[in-house]
C-alpha cells in the first residue's frame, strides 16, 4: 500500500453538512462526542440507542433531542436495515459495544453476542444498502493482546485472549472481511484507551481518580502502578473518527486498521499522579493495592500510519486533556 501519499486537506464543516450519519452506540462515551461534533458540523445524524441512561453525555448535553434516535439492539438485523433504508444513510460509525472488562469477564455471552453478532449485523446490513458509501468500526488496541515487541503497530497479530479482548479482535477481523469480500468501504480504528468527560465507569483508572481527587480522598490504584498504557483524550478520538471517515475513498484507507494514540505510553502510577497534579489537591498520595488479575503489563501503539496516510495527530497534551476532564467531572458532581 502506498502510505507514503500526502492526505488532501478537507473541511469538515462542509464534508458533513446535510449528510445523513448513523451512530451505533451513541450515548456512550465515544458515541456522544462525536456525535456532538458531527451536528456541530452540520450532519443530519441518526443515533442507535439501546438502554435509556440518563446522566449520559448525549442527554445531558440536550444534543440527543436534535438528533433522530432509532431504539433497539444492535444485534437486531431488520431494525439496523430498517434504519439504514429509511434514513438514507451514508455513513455509519459502528462503535456500540460492550466495553467493560470485568463485566466481560464475568458474563462472556452478552459481550460475544453485542460486539460480535452486533457487528455482522451491521456490515451486513450496510452491504445491501445500497446507499452506504463509508464505514468505521470501532476495535481496540486490546485486540492485539500481548506482544514481547512493542509498540504495536497495525500489522502485528490479534492475540487477544480475554473476553473483551477476542470480542474485539472478531470484530476487527469480520470488518476487514467484508472489505475484502464485498469491496465494502470499511476501515477500522484501533485507539488507546480512551478518557474525557462522560466516562461513567467510575472503576476506570482516568474518572475514578478525578471522583477521589475532587473529592479530595486518595485515589485508589487496583494495580501495582507499574502497567503501561497509552492514553487519548476524547476529543483527539472523534477527530481521529472524522478524519478516518472523509479519507475513506483515498487509496490506502479502505479496508485498513489505524492505531490512535499518544505513542506516549504512562504507567497507572504516572497517570494518577497528572490527574493529582491538575487538581486542588496536590498533596494526595494514591493507595496501592496490587491486586488486579489479567492486567496486560504493557500496551501501547506506533500512530504513525495514521500521521502518514491521514495526516492525523493528537491536538491536546495529556495536561490540557486531564484539565478539560476535570472541569466536566467538577461540574457533574456538582449537578
Amino acid at each position: 500500500m502506498p502510505y507514503n501519499l500526502q492526505p488532501p486537506i478537507r473541511n469538515s464543516d462542509s464534508f458533513w453538512l446535510d449528510r445523513p450519519v448513523f451512530v451505533t452506540g451513541c450515548a456512550g462515551l465515544l458515541g456522544s462526542w462525536l456525535t456532538i461534533a458531527l451536528v456541530e458540523c452540520g450532519a443530519s445524524v441518526t443515533g442507535l440507542i439501546r438502554d435509556e441512561v440518563p446522566f449520559s453525555h448525549l442527554r445531558r448535553s440536550g444534543y440527543q433531542d436534535r438528533i433522530a434516535v432509532v431504539r433497539g439492539d444492535v444485534t437486531d438485523y431488520e431494525l439496523i436495515e430498517r434504519a439504514l433504508n429509511e434514513y438514507e444513510i451514508d455513513t455509519v460509525f459502528h462503535l456500540a459495544a460492550q466495553t467493560i472488562v470485568p463485566i466481560a469477564n464475568r458474563a462472556p455471552l452478552s459481550t460475544f453476542e453485542t460486539n460480535v453478532k452486533g457487528t455482522w449485523v451491521v456490515l451486513e446490513a450496510t452491504r445491501r444498502s445500497p446507499k452506504v458509501t463509508r464505514v468505521a468500526v470501532a476495535s481496540t488496541d486490546k485486540a492485539y493482546g500481548v506482544h514481547e515487541k512493542l509498540p504495536y503497530t497495525e500489522d502485528a497479530p490479534l492475540l487477544g485472549c480475554y473476553p473483551y479482548d477476542v470480542s474485539k479482535a472478531c470484530a476487527d477481523l469480520i470488518a476487514r472481511a467484508y472489505t475484502a469480500t464485498y469491496d465494502l468501504p470499511v476501515a477500522v480504528t484501533r485507539c488507546a484507551n480512551l478518557y474525557g468527560g462522560g466516562d461513567l465507569n467510575w472503576s476506570r483508572i482516568v474518572p475514578g481518580t478525578i471522583r477521589s481527587v475532587i473529592r479530595g480522598e486518595r485515589p485508589i490504584i487496583r494495580s501495582d502502578g507499574t502497567p503501561l498504557h497509552d492514553y487519548l483524550y476524547i476529543q483527539d478520538a472523534v477527530h481521529a473518527y472524522l478524519t478516518l471517515a472523509e479519507y475513506l475513498d483515498e487509496p490506502g484507507v479502505k479496508g485498513e486498521a489505524f492505531n490512535f494514540g499518544m505513542d506516549d505510553p504512562k504507567s497507572v502510577l504516572e497517570m494518577v499522579q497528572a490527574i493529582i497534579a491538575v487538581s486542588n489537591y496536590p498533596e494526595l498520595e494514591p493507595v496501592v493495592l496490587a491486586d488486579a488479575p489479567h492486567e496486560i503489563q504493557a500496551q501501547y501503539l506506533d500512530s504513525s500510519k495514521a500521521r502518514r496516510v491521514l495526516g492525523w495527530s493528537p491536538r491536546y497534551l495529556l495536561e490540557e486533556g486531564l484539565r478539560e476532564t476535570l472541569e466536566w467531572y467538577q461540574k457533574f458532581l456538582d449537578r
